[in-house]
C-alpha cells in the first residue's frame, strides 16, 4: 500500500476471480517483451518439467487436482511461475508425447493488498487472468471460499506461494503457513461430498536467481551510496589491515571488504534505529554496543553475528511492532510475521471503513475525524512496514557463504528498509544485473493420502503437511 494515506478510503471489495481467454492470450503474446525488457530475468530453466506436464494432462483428465506451491523469493516469481506454465510445460509435454489440450494455464491466489500499491489495474489485470485475492491478517471467508472453490472445480489448477510474502532470499525457506496445507484438506472434503474420485496432490516448485555476471560493479555502487544516505563516510582498503593478503586487489580481498562495508551498514542503521525509538517512543532497548573502529578486526566483524547483536535486531524489531500494536490496542502474539499480519488488519479497518457506507454523506466533522483516523493509521503501520523489510536481515546468511549472490540480497534488503525510512517508494528496487532462474518440480504431495490422519487430528495433520512441504522446499534449494 502507499507510504501514507491521508483520507478516509471506502470498504475493500472483494476482487472476484474472471478469467478472460482473451486477456490471458493477450499476456502470453507480450511476456517474451515483458520478460526480456521489463524484468532482470534472462533465462529461466527449469528440472523435472516432463512431471508437471504430466500432471496436467492427468487433471484435464479429471485423474487429479493439485496445486502449484511455489517458492517466493522474488517479486518476479509471477514471470517464472508464467514461463514454466506458458511455455516449458507444453515444451515438455511435445517432447514426451503428453497430450495436452490448450490453453495450459492455473488459477493463482494473490494478496489483496496489491492493487493498494500497484493499482487498481493491476487488480482488473489479475482478475482477467484468474487469480483470486485474499485479505492477510484475517479469516477472509470470501476470499477463502472462493479459493477453495477454484481448486475443488476450477478448469486448471490452483497456484499459491506458501511463504505469504517475498524475504529476498535464494537459499532460505520461510516458516511456511498453514493455509495452504488447509485447503488441500479442504479440496479432499469437497471432492468426496461430491462423489469423485480425483486425487489431491501439493506440488513443491523450487525457484533460484543467480546472476550471469557477479555483481560487482554495480553492487559497490548500490553500497556507497547507501552508506551516503547514512551520511557514512567511505571505508578505505587500507583501514581493513587483518584482510590484506599477498593480493590486495585478489577476489577473496574484495569479497571481505565488501563484506565489511555491508556490515557497517548494517551496524549502523540498528544503533541508529535503537536511539530513534529510545528517544521519541520512549522504548527500552538493548544496551548499544560499539560498532565498528576506524581500524576493523576479523573479531570486530564477527562480533555483527555474535548472539549479542542478533538479540539487538530482535529487540528492535519486537520495539517496532510495538508501536504500531499499542495504537491499536493489539497484544503481541506469535511470530514476527504474524504480528504484522494483524497489525496491517487493523489499520486496514481504521482506512477501510466498513462501517460507512457513503463517505460522501458524512458532515464535515465527521469526514475530518474519520481522514484523522485514517492518517494516524497509515503513520502507525509505517513501522510494521519497516519490521517487513528488516525481519529478513541477517549478516549470518552472508557469512555463511560469502557470494556476490547473497551479499546483493542483504544489501537490497537494507535498501529496501532505507526506502521505507526516507518515504520513497520500496518496490522501485535497482536492477544489479542479469539474473538466471533455476526452477525445480518436486515430488507431487499426496493429500489425499493422509485423509485418514487429518480425519483423527485435523491440526496435526495440517502441521504435518506443512512440514512436509517446507523439507520439500528447502531439499531443493542448490548451493
Amino acid at each position: 500500500m502507499p507510504n501514507s494515506i491521508s483520507q478516509v478510503q471506502p470498504p475493500l471489495e472483494f476482487i472476484p476471480p474472471a478469467y478472460n481467454p482473451l486477456v490471458m492470450q493477450g499476456c502470453k503474446q507480450i511476456f517474451p517483451w515483458w520478460l526480456r525488457f521489463r524484468t532482470s530475468i534472462s533465462h529461466v530453466q527449469a528440472e523435472n518439467v516432463e512431471t508437471l506436464a504430466e500432471l496436467f494432462h492427468q487433471f484435464q483428465n479429471q485423474k487429479v487436482r493439485f496445486l502449484l506451491a511455489f517458492r517466493h523469493p522474488n517479486s518476479d516469481d509471477p514471470y517464472c511461475l508464467g514461463q514454466l506454465i506458458w511455455k516449458l510445460v507444453p515444451q515438455a509435454a511435445r517432447a514426451k508425447g503428453i497430450p495436452l489440450q490448450f490453453p495450459v494455464h492455473s488459477h493463482f491466489i494473490y494478496d489483496r493488498g496489491i492493487p493498494l500499491w500497484a493499482g487498481a489495474g493491476v487488480g482488473w489485470l489479475y482478475s482477467q487472468l484468474g487469480g483470486t485475492p485474499i485479505v492477510r491478517g484475517k479469516i477472509d471467508r470470501v476470499g477463502l471460499r472462493s479459493a477453495r472453490n477454484l481448486f475443488a472445480n476450477s478448469q486448471f489448477p490452483l497456484a499459491a506461494a506458501p511463504e505469504g510474502a517475498t524475504n529476498g532470499h535464494n537459499e532460505i525457506v520461510s516458516p511456511l503457513e498453514p493455509g495452504i496445507a488447509q485447503m488441500g484438506f479442504w479440496c479432499v472434503e469437497d471432492l468426496l461430498k461430491a462423489g469423485r474420485t480425483e486425487k489431491v496432490l501439493i506440488v513443491p516448485i523450487g525457484i533460484q536467481y543467480r546472476y550471469v555476471n557477479p555483481p560487482w560493479q554495480p553492487l559497490e555502487k548500490l553500497l556507497t551510496q547507501l552508506e551516503i544516505d547514512c551520511g557514512l563516510p567511505s571505508l578505505e582498503r587500507t583501514e581493513i589491515s587483518n584482510l590484506e593478503t599477498a593480493n590486495p586487489d585478489s577476489e577473496n580481498h574484495n569479497h571481505k571488504f565488501q563484506y565489511l562495508r555491508l556490515i557497517r551498514l548494517g551496524s549502523h542503521l540498528l544503533a541508529v534505529m535503537e536511539e530513534f525509538y529510545s528517544r521519541f517512543y520512549h522504548k527500552n532497548l538493548t544496551q548499544k554496543i560499539s560498532i565498528l573502529p576506524s581500524s576493523v578486526s576479523e573479531k570486530t566483524t564477527n562480533n555483527f553475528d555474535n548472539e549479542v547483536m542478533i538479540a539487538r535486531l530482535k529487540a528492535l524489531l519486537d520495539v517496532g511492532l510495538q508501536v504500531a500494536e499499542e495504537y491499536f490496542n493489539l497484544k503481541p502474539k506469535g511470530s514476527l510475521i504474524d504480528r504484522c499480519r494483524r497489525v496491517e488488519q487493523a489499520g486496514w479497518e481504521y482506512i477501510y471503513r466498513e462501517d460507512i457506507k457513503d463517505i460522501a454523506a458524512l458532515s464535515p466533522l465527521e469526514r475530518g475525524l474519520a481522514d484523522r483516523l485514517a492518517e494516524e493509521a497509515s503513520l502507525r503501520m509505517w513501522h510494521m512496514r519497516l519490521v517487513e523489510s528488516f525481519v529478513s536481515v541477517t549478516g549470518r546468511y552472508v557469512a555463511e557463504q560469502l557470494t556476490a549472490e547473497r551479499l546483493a540480497e542483504t544489501t537490497l534488503l537494507l535498501w529496501d528498509v532505507l526506502a521505507r525510512i526516507k518515504g520513497g517508494n520500496p518496490f522501485g528496487r535497482p536492477k544489479l544485473g542479469k539474473q538466471q532462474v533455476q526452477m525445480t518440480v518436486g515430488k507431487p504431495i499426496s493429500v489425499s493420502d493422509r485423509w485418514d490422519r487429518y480425519q483423527t487430528s485435523r491440526r496435526l495433520a495440517v502441521a504435518e503437511l506443512t512440514q512436509d512441504l517446507q523439507s520439500a522446499l528447502e531439499a531443493m534449494i542448490k548451493s
